[in-house]
Order: C-alpha cells, then structure tokens, then sequence
C-alpha cells in the first residue's frame, strides 16, 4: 500500500514526511522545497497479541514495544501543488503523475493560515486554508478529467458502436492510476449515469464523474498542520463546519522533536501516545524544557500530535484494513524458524485466509487447504472473514508433505 502526503506548497508536508517516516529530508520555509518525490517506510500502530498470549514476541518486519506494533506500510512525499496546476502550472503536471500510483492521500494543510496560494508565508490567520483544501481537489479532479475526457466523443460512439460497456472501457483508461472496476462502477452510479448513454455524456457529467472517482479510490484525510499557532483553532472549526469531518488537528514539528528526543533516550515517548515522560537522568536545558511544556499544552488540548492519528485513522477507518497474524505453529505462534509472531499484514476487511495467502507468498495460494485460528485452534474455511488481530495458521497441500 503507498500513501501520498499532498497539500500545497511550504505547509509543512517534508516536515509531515519527516515526522511519520524519522527520515531527514530537506526542509526549508520557501515553496517547491521537495521537487522529486521522496519515498519512505511509515508505521500504523496497533495493539499487538504477544501479552494476551503472554509471549516475547520477535517480529521481522514491524517493531514492537510495550505491547504495541508497527506496521510498516510506504509513503511518498508529492512536491507542493499551486493553482493552475492541472494546467502546468509550478510543478503541477509533475505533483499529479507522482499522486496518480496512491492508494490514499494525506493531505496536509496550514491550518493557522500563514501561506498564501503560492506558497510564500504570510501572517497568521491572512490566509484561508478551507479555500486550500477545496484547490488541491479541484485540481486533482481535473487532471483526472483530462484523462477522462481526451477524445471523448470518438471513445463512447466507439464503444457504443462495439457494444461495449463503458465502466469496462474506462478501467481500463485509468489503469495505472489505482483506481479499480469497483470504483468506477460506483462512481457511475453516484454520478447518476447509469442511463445516460456515454455519447450525450457533457463536460459537467465527466467532471462529476472524475471527482466521484477521485473520493472513492483516493481516500483522503486532512492533516490541519501547525496546530502550536493560535489562529489554527478557529480555522478547523470553520473547517469543520464546512462538511469537512475528516480533519486531524497536526503539529508535524512537535512530532519530529519528540522523535529525536526519544531516541537519544531524553523522553519516553511512542508514536501515537497521548503523553510523553522526560526520562529522571535527563539533562535538558531551560529553552527545551520551554519547547517540551509548550507540546505539552498542546496535548492536553488535542490529545496528541496528531500525526500518528491522521495514519491511523487512513488506515483502519477510511480504507478499513484489518491487521493479521500469519504463524506456522499454532501453539508456539511461530514461523519454521522459530520466531515468535514474526509478521503482521494489512488487508482490506472481508479478506479471507485465501487472500493472506495470496498477500504472502504465490506457491503459498496456489496449494492452500485451510486455515486454523490460533485462538480457539479451530480449522477455517477458505471462505472464513478474517478479523482485525486474528492469529492465523494457513495449511497448504506443500505444507503437508
């Protein structure tokens, strides 16, 4: 799965980068800072099973700590879109081509209102970060459009003429773009298309068309960045009471240094907590204490940073992963080599034991038999609905030999 971090240009998105990936990429405050796309590992967090079964695990390719996992999934860095982008403008041909291959989208936003349309900073509460988030989409729905739309008239009396139908047509039009049949389809149908035959199809049915798709196969959650600046709470309310309620309260900065400090051993601090604690030897001096009381306001005021919160939430509520245990052992919960709970997966929820096979290993699918809940140790059919933290074994005819 890859998530694109999106937004207009100098809000932070490097910043937002840094903080979910704890990889140090440029940033500076002036527009187009990110030109070509950087691309990193990011963690969802989850309650891992090792204390309900009482064991020390050793996972592979996430991490645990304290009972809590993180799961790695990708993340791109799109640079900064201005508007006119779909036209070519700034680096917008560029920005929308990078966003094309997301499977969801954050898109970060200043929500003090310190950056104009441009980029350029501004004083706070100048700007109107609800007139960013509606550009971002206008522009993505019309590049999607532009694609749509090439030729259209010749491509529907085409398709007309041949019989064909045209959801069909236009998956594959939009192949590359990770958009699906399923998509599509649904997109028709909340376009009310679904009787308009595609040849007196107008520009507006298309544009309606583009942006329905654009919502259903590019889930979005709106990272309100900046939030240490006293004018951002006024701007996400308004926001809000716009229609927007997929907006996450963010302070990327405070995440980065929260980040650092726990790992040079300062603080004790997870990604995602709702505290952190200034570890007793600790040597900090007034301006950090100062910096570490002012984050501290901030989550008695928001909970947390919030950075953590806008994966998470992508994730598990807008994409509606569960997150699986694959294991060999049923009662040792290990691999062949004996490591203890050593994967987890995301897959879409109503994935069955088949499906993880598939996400695992080819051979592993070609020859699956059955599945077996480590829990209750009971034998699960292929058509079995995997649940968000099942512990699963999958038994295949190569397995049995």
């Amino acid at each position: 799965m890859l998530v694109g971090i999106i937004g207009k240009s100098n809000v932070g998105k490097s910043t937002f980068f840094n903080a979910v990936t704890d990889l140090s990429v440029q940033t500076a405050n002036y527009p187009f800072t990110t030109i070509e796309p950087n691309v990193g590992v990011a963690y969802v967090r989850i309650e891992c099973v090792c204390k309900e079964f009482e064991v020390m695990d050793n996972p592979i390719h996430s991490v645990c700590v304290d009972g809590i996992r993180f799961v790695p999934i990708k993340v791109i860095d799109i640079a900064g879109l201005v508007p006119g982008a779909h036209l070519g403008k700034g680096v917008g041909n560029k920005f929308l081509d990078d966003s094309r291959q997301a499977d969801a989208l954050i898109h970060v936003v200043d929500a003090s209102g310190s950056t104009d349309a441009e980029g350029r900073p501004v004083g706070a509460g100048s700007a109107d970060p609800l007139y960013d988030i509606k550009f971002v989409e206008e522009e993505f729905d019309q590049w999607l459009c532009s694609i749509v739309g090439k030729e259209w008239n010749k491509f529907a009396r085409e398709a007309e003429n041949k019989g064909q139908k045209i959801d069909v047509l236009l998956a594959k039009r939009l192949s590359g773009l990770s958009i699906s049949d399923i998509h599509i389809t649904k997109a028709i149908h909340q376009s009310n298309l679904d009787n308009k035959k595609p040849v007196i199809w107008d520009e507006e049915d298309i544009l309606k068309f583009s942006k329905n798709v654009r919502i259903l196969s590019k889930p979005t959650i709106i990272a309100a960045n900046k939030i240490d600046i006293s004018s951002t709470g006024a701007n996400i309310s308004t926001m809000r009471d716009k229609g927007y309620d997929n907006i996450i309260p963010c302070a990327a900065e405070a995440e980065v240094l929260l980040k650092r400090a726990a790992k040079n051993k300062i603080l004790h601090y997870l990604p995602g907590d709702h505290a952190f604690e200034v570890r007793p030897n600790a040597n900090l001096t007034d301006q950090q204490m100062k910096v570490l009381n002012t984050i501290n306001l901030l989550f008695k005021k928001y909970g947390s940073t919030g950075v953590q919160d806008a994966l998470d939430k992508l994730c598990f509520e807008s994409l509606k992963l569960i997150a699986v245990f694959p294991v060999e052992d049923e009662f040792k919960l290990t691999d062949k080599k004996g490591n203890i709970l050593p994967d987890t997966y995301l897959l879409p929820e109503g994935s069955t034991p088949k499906d993880l096979a598939v996400k695992i290993h080819a051979d592993l699918a070609k020859s699956f038999l059955y599945a077996v809940d480590a829990r209750k140790k009971q034998r699960l059919g292929a058509e079995y609905l995997l649940k968000h933290r099942d512990v699963i074994k999958l038994v295949s005819a190569a397995s049995r030999r």
